[in-house]
């Protein structure tokens, strides 16, 4: 029934048990009024005498309403909730109580509309509304964005963007661009301050790697990138530095540069190697952060291994100057390239010739960068594979006067196949996700480089180990070489001086330990026979018994030596196998962190 018809008619007539006025018996319990079927049909008075119409005054009647009886029915009054359509018994004896309480609980009644939650009234216009909105958040978001895809500071004052923001959340209240400035200062300050104790709680050495380059408008710049093994084995790479580096780029320059940037870190403890590439400012530039550092009494194996020359850079050298004996054949095969890709007509034409030899001209040619020996590697793999393509161009294009001969191409091939090797070793050594040490011995053995500090490391490599180092060099330099007693010598020597260390440290802990446990009132020396001892005799003791069982036992590293090698061709991730070997080889695993896992090269 329309809610309009009741209130046309306000007043329920000759009904001799109705009584509308439920004020009367408001508070009555709930069991006064008994619930009935919401299927049932309402009933209509059909006395024939009329009662005088009283007005509805409980506020229980904004939510019910009465049901019209109908013809010849003499049952009570019935009343039905506006929301959900529940029916109850409205008589003068029933009371409001029971419907109050259906309200109170009634699941309509509560569940609000969707678009009341989305609108709400603000001085009188109807504007969108995020309940959750936090102006701190979002400031703090923005300016993540900011920072995350390299905007300006100006980007908070777009007018444009301003809309949006203000679309989406009235409230919203913007900033300008010093305020922008302040927040991602304040941001860096945090996020500095958490890089830093993460770098001083990792268990392993940090390795360093920098540049300095010049820009486009002769600003010069310095970067300073940190490489080391979290608490949780998982290698990490962070850029700590990229700060303005004025000219002059000397050596001098260079080392006050880096030691600034390092004693600001507070890290010049921690630091294992830095690695540069061959330029003669940055020999001078070691020698001086050696010095200084020596004086600190720092550095691992006297710094023997704190120098490491960038050997991506040291492989672009070789193929360079490799490439000058057949420098006529690589500048045809560049000319070739830039000749094709000059115009979309000669595009067509070659890729005719390509469908003529049966070629797919999907793979396209690549043009290289003279200074970067792997995309000239990637040239010339592509121009051979259309070397017919080209051949056929020739004969049909009179302009084009640039196609190497038979026998160019023949040494062309033949470079390409040497390439390769340098190129799988260099992508090698480019990755950033992965420890690259190990790789480096293998791949450069082919090579044959200078590099014996490096070498070392693919001890560390259960499939290799020290095996593998002196097959190379029964290779390279015949029985007995002295190159691989020298390798030999440095990977125990700076074993043992791991170990010293590592003894110093804990002998240092446990007077730490002792020194706060002598103001126990209860403590007491030990003694003999009744005798007191003092107790650094007995700790001298230990250090002799100790000693004498280090010089009957085997070492850690001997021990891993001695095990039979992994297969060679299995699958070794090196982070999970010494954080497995961690337990049978404590101090080991420990020292492959320093000198294997974080052994970067210049990315």
């Amino acid at each position: 029934m329309e809610h309009e018809d009741v209130m046309e008619d306000a007043s329920v007539t000759a009904n001799d048990h109705v009584d509308v006025d439920m004020e009367v018996n408001d508070e009555d319990s709930d069991d006064s009024v008994e619930e009935i079927d919401p299927d049932s049909q309402g009933i209509e008075s059909t006395s024939t005498r009329k009662r005088k119409t009283r007005t509805l005054k409980s506020e229980v009647w904004q939510w019910f309403t009465m049901i019209k009886k109908k013809p010849n029915d003499t049952g009570p009054p019935v009343c039905v909730c506006n929301k959900c359509g529940q029916k109850y018994k409205a008589g003068s004896d029933q009371g409001t109580g029971n419907l109050k309480h259906h309200h109170k609980k009634c699941v309509k009644e509560n569940t609000r509309d969707i678009g009341q939650y989305m609108i709400a009234s603000n001085k009188g216009a109807i504007d969108m509304r995020n309940p959750k909105f936090s102006q701190a958040k979002f400031r703090e978001l923005l300016i993540e964005g900011v920072v995350r895809h390299d905007l300006p500071f100006s980007f908070v004052e777009y007018e444009g963007m301003r809309k949006v923001w203000k679309y989406l959340e009235s409230n919203t209240s913007n900033i300008c661009r010093n305020t922008a400035k302040a927040d991602i200062q304040k941001l860096y300050q945090t996020q500095w301050s958490r890089l830093r104790g993460e770098l001083l709680r990792c268990p392993s050495r940090i390795c360093l790697t920098s540049d300095a380059w010049t820009s486009i408008v002769t600003d010069g710049y310095l970067i300073l990138t940190a490489h080391y093994v979290d608490q949780n084995w998982v290698i990490q790479k962070k850029i700590l530095n990229f700060s303005e580096f004025p000219p002059p780029h000397t050596g001098v320059a260079i080392a006050e540069k880096i030691s600034g940037l390092i004693k600001n870190w507070g890290i010049e403890k921690k630091l294992f190697s830095i690695t540069l590439d061959n330029a003669s400012s940055n020999d001078v530039c070691v020698g001086f952060l050696k010095n200084q550092f020596h004086l600190m009494n720092t550095l691992v194996y006297d710094g023997k291994l704190f120098h490491l020359r960038c050997c991506a850079h040291i492989l672009n050298l070789i193929v360079q100057d490799g490439l000058k004996q057949i420098d006529v054949a690589v500048e045809k095969v560049r000319e070739c390239v830039k000749y094709v890709k000059g115009s979309s007509g000669r595009k067509v034409r070659f890729a005719q010739c390509c469908t003529q030899n049966l070629l797919d001209y999907k793979k396209a040619l690549m043009q290289d960068v003279p200074t970067r020996c792997n995309s000239t590697y990637r040239m010339l793999s592509c121009a051979i594979y259309y070397r017919q393509a080209f051949s056929h161009l020739s004969l049909s294009d009179s302009n084009f006067e640039d196609c190497p001969s038979f026998d160019e191409w023949e040494r062309i091939e033949k470079m390409c196949r040497f390439l390769k090797v340098f190129y799988e070793a260099t992508l090698q050594f480019s990755g950033s996700l992965y420890p690259t040490s190990n790789l480096y011995f293998p791949q450069i053995f082919g090579i044959h480089l200078k590099l014996v500090e490096e070498m070392k490391t693919v001890v560390f490599d259960p499939r290799y180990k020290l095996t593998f180092v002196e097959f190379c060099y029964k290779k390279l330099y015949g029985e007995n070489s002295a190159q691989f007693k020298e390798v030999e010598s440095a990977l125990f020597a700076l074993y043992d001086e791991y170990m010293q260390a590592s003894k110093k440290a804990t002998i240092s802990e446990s007077t730490s330990s002792h020194d706060r446990g002598s103001n126990d009132n209860n403590a007491r020396p030990s003694d003999v026979g009744g005798v007191p001892i003092q107790n650094n005799i007995l700790e001298e003791f230990d250090e002799y018994d100790n000693d004498d069982l280090g010089s009957t036992t085997t070492t850690q590293l001997q021990v891993y030596l001695l095990e039979p090698r992994a297969k060679r061709t299995s699958h070794v991730n090196m982070l999970d196998f010494w954080k497995s070997q961690q337990y049978r080889f404590p101090e080991l695993a420990k020292l492959a962190i320093w000198i294997y896992f974080v052994f970067p090269f210049q990315r």
